[in-house]
C-alpha cells in the first residue's frame, strides 16, 4: 500500500508510518485491518480511508475535500498515515 500511495500522491503531501504492533491500543483497533490508511487534516479527526489495499478514487476525493475544506495549498496540507 505504501508503495502505491507514495506513487499516487509523490511529494505533495506528507507520508507518516505508523507501526500498528507497537501500539497496544492500535492493535485492538485496527490488527486486523492492517495495512490501514488514515488521512488527517489540521483541525479534524483522522479519517480511515482504506485498509489491505490502496484504493485510488477514495485517497484522491479525501486529498480534494481536505485542500477545500481546509483552505490549504502547501505540501504540507496533509498528512497520510500508513
Amino acid at each position: 500500500m505504501l508503495l502505491a500511495l507514495r506513487a499516487l500522491v509523490g511529494d505533495e503531501f506528507q507520508i507518516v508510518v505508523v507501526d500498528v504492533d507497537a501500539d497496544p491500543a492500535l492493535v485492538v483497533r485496527y490488527d486486523e485491518l492492517v495495512p490501514v490508511l488514515m488521512g488527517a487534516v489540521p483541525g479534524r479527526p483522522l479519517e480511515q480511508l482504506c485498509n489491505y489495499y490502496l484504493i485510488d478514487n477514495v485517497v484522491c476525493n479525501f486529498l480534494a475535500r481536505s485542500r477545500c475544506d481546509s483552505g490549504i495549498s502547501s505540501p504540507e496540507s496533509g498528512k497520510i498515515q500508513d
